[in-house]
């Protein structure tokens, strides 16, 4: 489902005060973690992704996804743990998450996510996308702040924490850097948007079809 209307506004405001920044609100060791930036046709992944898997994988795939996004909390639960086991966990795929917002919504989720040790991220990033009627506005939720103030409660994130990361503008600063480059790069006007070896590939969103492609990069020389 395209949410290009959004995206555009979204990716406007954000670039507006985009600083180019491409650095957490906090880290720690990481052993999916790329060291240094690698780079390939179309793409660059920095030290400053959240990534699973090889680094040195034949595919890097990058999902570019929201956390209020339904579809891609669909993509999230079906296709994302076969995409895991089959791909990833095997060294075939070198998979790079991104967050595109659409909803301002967004910018504070993806903060709170980066506010957690970094191998914590994809779990409370998870933890978003399962517990979407909780905290998501698109769910009817009216209290967006008290939703995700309790889910981080949840994973150990104390009141003052969660005021601090929210407040820390260093955060809004790498959502925009990230917004902007998937916007100039790709084009991206959905989420989620997978891009495989620096190509964005349309209709990835089910298994099948994402199967399909990959396989069909994996077989190249």
């Amino acid at each position: 489902m395209s949410r290009k209307s959004w995206i555009v506004i979204v990716v406007v405001l954000l670039a507006a005060v985009a600083g180019g920044a491409w650095y957490f609100l906090k880290d720690s060791d990481d052993a999916a973690a790329v060291t240094t930036a690698q780079s390939g046709p179309g793409y660059t992944i920095t030290p400053r992704d959240m990534t699973i898997g090889d680094p040195k994988a034949k595919v890097v795939l990058i999902e570019y996804a929201a956390p209020v996004c339904p579809h891609c909390a669909h993509f999230n639960e079906t296709t994302f743990p076969l995409l895991k086991k089959n791909y990833i966990d095997t060294g075939k795929v070198f998979y790079v998450f991104r967050v595109l917002p659409i909803l301002p919504e967004d910018g504070p989720a993806e903060k709170l996510a980066r506010c957690q040790p970094r191998d914590k991220y994809f779990d409370f990033i998870d933890m978003l996308f399962r517990n979407q009627s909780k905290w998501d506005p698109e769910f009817g939720i009216t209290d967006v702040r008290g939703g995700l103030l309790e889910l981080s409660k949840s994973k150990g994130m104390s009141e003052d924490d969660f005021n601090k990361c929210i407040a820390d503008t260093k955060g809004d600063d790498i959502i925009n850097a990230v917004a902007k480059d998937g916007a100039d790069k790709y084009g991206l006007t959905s989420t989620p948007s997978i891009v495989i070896n620096g190509t964005l590939r349309a209709g990835m969103a089910e298994y099948p079809a994402l199967q399909a492609e990959l396989e069909k990069e994996l077989s190249k020389k």
